[in-house]
């Protein structure tokens, strides 16, 4: 890239806004345009600063690890400056830095700020400066971010800009890109301390269904060119994931998902305002409802978003079921040698191999990741273009069928317009289908934790035929305990989810008439059971099952002893002798294979043939001798 371009380029960052031609010159000289693909990691929490960047193009978004997961703070977007705090100390990043999507940004190294203190100081104090305000600017982002979480409402600058709904005039802070109603919204839902901000997808899929919806209109001559341009380019930064820490609402609410819908409105049109070099607040330019919303209703943009944003979470929910299925089938392989006592009742039952047990968890996983497959198809019908209740008031004709179109080759997916828009607006049933398979993986998914800890159980005093990797100290009390803490954890996610499906068939039960205003608690159970479902196969997989491993001679120890083996031997000694070896093993105490080689009905090595693990997966061995009574 020539210089010229360069400083083209640079002059464009409102990073740099205000600098003099002699500084972008200056600064010309010393940046690098450097390249970043989507996911590449461009610092971690805690690394030593090594650079500024200045974003030319794409998105990075700046995290906070929680629990062993990233917090997405704030997603920064061209012209805005990361790693900026290497101007004003040398302390350690107390964030991670990641591309949301390919980027191109003008790095400069430590080596060379220390370059430009000696050789520009004045580009360098002009630097410092924007680097403070920058930062001031971010975290009062991060406090909008962890409303509900010891915050009080965020973006609560000194500077408030006056906006009028239906209820009166309000101030609204300055910095935020949310109106008056979000505003009314943060007081009167603080119900769960969980912002909509909290389901990247479901802001993504609301982004996706106003971008379609200005497209629609734009088409349909409703919508002038350049505002519904404006429009897009804000819906897809939000799909970028920027600017999601404005998106404060409670994902709780009254209203049938009003406040969710207006904060979409509201945070697009003020973006769209700024896009269009206009202040925010400015309504009459892009107006949230006559603009943002046109062609619309909340209780046609909420259930296609919820159902868009439901597709995604599910996918990645296949994903990790997938990932957990073929680790328990790897472990089927590694224990496909070693055999056990089946048991059924928790009796001994027949023997088997710990082979084909952990194989069939790998198998009951994958059902589930077919049914929910199953599950996406029926949330894939919508019911855009139905306005209010169905009837498709102020809506022109051919908006549905624009709309579903345009929202399709945005999405990726295949979204079919519901045949008839008066019910689809008020029923809930893909909703409830989805909540029962959920469920249906909960109680599996929880019914194989169950077993994994009575397989490891004792481990001296119980079954202990498999070894769990310890994660931590089990007692505070008692030394040298260690506690399934994994399977433990997950179960009680299986539990909630359990509790969940509940919640969501009571409030599809509720509904009346032609609209079902408890969607949001529908959302809001669907979402979070799936996300956290999708983090315990995650951490079951990772931090559990990879890890175990096997006690071949426990379980060999019990198969020899148990009462339950005479029926492998039946048809080798017949049923008679094998009643009259388990009533003398269960009267003596001894073991059957002590018994059976004690009468001479079969020899050791005759044993070691019925009981030889490929015998167990179907594989026929070679005939015996005939049996014969001692």
């Amino acid at each position: 890239m020539s210089s010229s371009a360069l400083r083209d380029r640079l002059r464009k960052a409102q990073f740099l806004e205000g600098l003099t031609d002699s500084a972008i010159h200056q600064l010309a000289k010393i940046a690098t345009l450097t390249t970043y693909e989507g996911d590449q990691l461009l610092f971690d929490e805690g690394s030593p600063r090594e650079f500024l960047a200045i974003i030319a193009s794409g998105a990075i978004a700046v995290e906070k690890g929680a629990n062993g997961r990233p917090i997405r703070l704030v997603t920064l977007g061209a012209g805005q400056a990361l790693g900026e705090g290497l101007l004003l100390d040398d302390s350690p990043h107390g964030t991670s830095a990641r591309a949301v999507q390919r980027t191109e940004a003008f790095v400069i190294s430590a080596a060379q700020v220390q370059e430009m203190v000696k050789e520009y100081p004045t580009l360098y104090a002009a630097l410092v400066g924007r680097a403070a305000r920058s930062i001031s600017q971010r975290l009062a982002a991060t406090d909008a971010t962890l409303v509900g979480h010891g915050r009080t409402l965020g973006f609560t600058g000194a500077r408030t800009r006056v906006e009028h709904d239906l209820l009166g005039d309000r101030e609204v802070p300055e910095d935020a890109l949310y109106g008056v109603q979000t505003l009314r919204a943060l007081e009167n839902f603080p119900i769960t301390g969980t912002a909509i901000r909290e389901f990247p997808v479901l802001i993504e899929a609301l982004a996706a269904v106003k971008e379609a919806a200005a497209l629609a209109n734009a088409e349909l001559g409703l919508l002038d060119r350049t505002i519904a341009d404006a429009i897009v380019r804000a819906s897809q930064e939000l799909r970028a994931g920027r600017h999601h820490e404005h998106f404060v609402v409670d994902v709780i609410q009254g209203g049938a998902g009003t406040s969710t819908n207006m904060n979409a409105n509201e945070v697009i049109a003020n973006r769209a305002l700024e896009l269009l070099n206009r202040e925010r607040g400015d309504y009459d330019a892009v107006h949230p409802n006559n603009h943002v919303n046109l062609s619309q209703s909340t209780n046609d943009v909420y259930p296609t978003a919820v159902k868009i944003a439901l597709h995604r979470a599910i996918e990645e929910l296949r994903t990790a079921m997938r990932q957990l299925a073929e680790a328990f089938l790897a472990k089927g392989q590694e224990f496909s040698g070693f055999i056990k006592m089946g048991r059924t009742q928790l009796q001994d039952a027949v023997p088997m191999t710990l082979g084909q047990e952990f194989t069939a968890f790998g198998h009951t996983i994958l059902e589930d990741v077919d049914r929910l497959g199953e599950a996406q198809a029926l949330i894939r019908e919508i019911n855009m273009g139905a306005t209010a209740i169905g009837t498709g008031i102020n809506a022109p004709p051919g908006y549905a069928a624009t709309i579903c179109r345009e929202l399709s080759r945005i999405t990726g997916l295949a979204m079919i317009t519901a045949p008839d828009l008066v019910e689809a607006t008020a029923d809930t049933g893909s909703f409830v289908q989805l909540s029962g398979v959920l469920k249906r993986c909960a109680v599996k998914l929880s019914k194989i934790c169950n077993d994994l800890r009575l397989l490891s159980s004792g481990p001296r005093a119980g079954l202990g035929e498999i070894n769990l990797p310890a994660m931590q100290p089990g007692s505070s009390i008692m030394p040298g305990k260690v506690n399934p803490v994994i399977p433990e954890v997950v179960n009680q996610v299986c539990f909630d989810i359990i509790g969940g499906d509940v919640t969501v068939t009571m409030a599809a039960e509720a509904g009346q008439l032609q609209l079902n205003v408890f969607e949001p608690v529908i959302a809001y159970r669907l979402l979070r059971s799936i996300e956290t479902l999708e983090a315990s196969c995650i951490v079951l997989r990772e931090r559990c099952v990879n890890g175990i491993t096997a006690n071949p001679d426990r379980m060999r120890h019990f198969v020899e002893h148990s009462i339950g083996i005479v029926t492998a031997l039946v048809p080798v000694i017949g049923y008679e002798h094998s009643t009259s070896v388990a009533k003398e093993a269960l009267e003596t105490g001894k073991g059957v294979f002590e018994v059976v080689m004690a009468r001479g009905l079969l020899t050791r090595e005759q044993l070691d043939r019925i009981l030889d693990p490929q015998a167990m997966t179907g594989t026929p061995h070679a005939p015996l001798p005939t049996p014969h009574a001692r």
